[in-house]
């Protein structure tokens, strides 16, 4: 039976699914194994959509996990050729602030063992990646962002740990000396591989709390899990708002290079 097909993608939290007109929910096969969670695919102001949620449907995956080839292979089944990717990060700078919002632009990688690439042979390939982050789809982010009346810092660093264990304070200090802005867990591989299969790719993260490492800033506190999920709740219909508006602007075709260099998955 054919599946379903969709030109947009967004990865997140199950809430997202009340937005979908005609939502269908899908399961998709791929060589890498099964994705998180069934695919659930609709329509959103006139634009084929489709939404996976990253962690699974009870948030059963850990960032180290999650099987991030399967998720992404299956977004390009069904004809996904633009990707939002929303996640929580933490601050490492104090003008960051919880609620507010990172448009990244550049990642650090600082995880290991996960599997990251779909060129393991006998097809090889080096693909660019010196902007991890697709140039207009971070514009049309950014001009969500001001139209919703929502504070999203256009530009940022994200560099992501393997989790599922926080920073240590010299760890946080680290990250924050080199000169980058946030710190998350599932960031990388999800770029790359995006890439891989040249599909346009934007990091919305959403600040929940501050880094270990700037603890006693200004009265900072260290960070929590249950502080990083109470600023995500208390966010839940900002993000929304933002996707929402972000994806019925998305240009029809693209006009980026996000596409150099891609897998076919057939």
């Amino acid at each position: 039976m054919a599946l379903p097909q969709a030109e947009i993608g967004v990865f997140g939290g199950t809430g997202f699914y009340q937005f979908l007109e005609g939502l269908e929910e899908v399961t998709v096969q791929t060589p890498y194994g099964a994705p998180s969670a069934k695919v659930g695919v609709g329509e959103l102001d006139g634009r084929r959509v489709a939404f996976l949620a990253r962690h699974g449907p009870d948030h059963q995956h850990p960032a180290h996990r999650v099987n991030y080839r399967a998720n992404l292979w299956a977004m390009r089944r069904l004809g996904v050729r633009r990707l939002l990717g929303p996640c929580s990060v933490g601050s490492l700078k104090p003008e960051l602030k919880p609620g507010e919002f990172v448009i990244c632009d550049q990642v650090v990688d600082r995880t290991r063992g996960r599997a990251d690439t779909y060129f393991d042979g006998p097809v090889l390939n080096c693909i660019p990646f010196a902007d991890p982050y697709c140039p207009e789809l971070r514009s049309v982010m950014s001009a969500a962002a001001a139209g919703e009346g929502i504070v999203a810092h256009p530009a940022g660093t994200v560099v992501v740990i393997q989790g599922p264990r926080f920073s240590t304070r010299a760890e946080s200090r680290w990250f924050s000396s080199a000169g980058w802005d946030v710190v998350n867990m599932t960031q990388y591989p999800e770029c790359v591989l995006a890439r891989e299969l040249g599909i346009c790719y934007v990091g919305v993260a959403l600040v929940t709390d501050y880094d270990v490492g700037l603890e006693g800033v200004g009265g900072i506190e260290p960070v929590s899990i249950d502080v990083v999920f109470r600023v995500l709740r208390e966010n839940v219909e900002k993000v929304q708002r933002l996707l929402r508006r972000a994806i019925g602007t998305i240009p029809a075709e693209p006009a980026c290079a996000c596409g150099a260099g891609a897998v076919d998955p057939g």
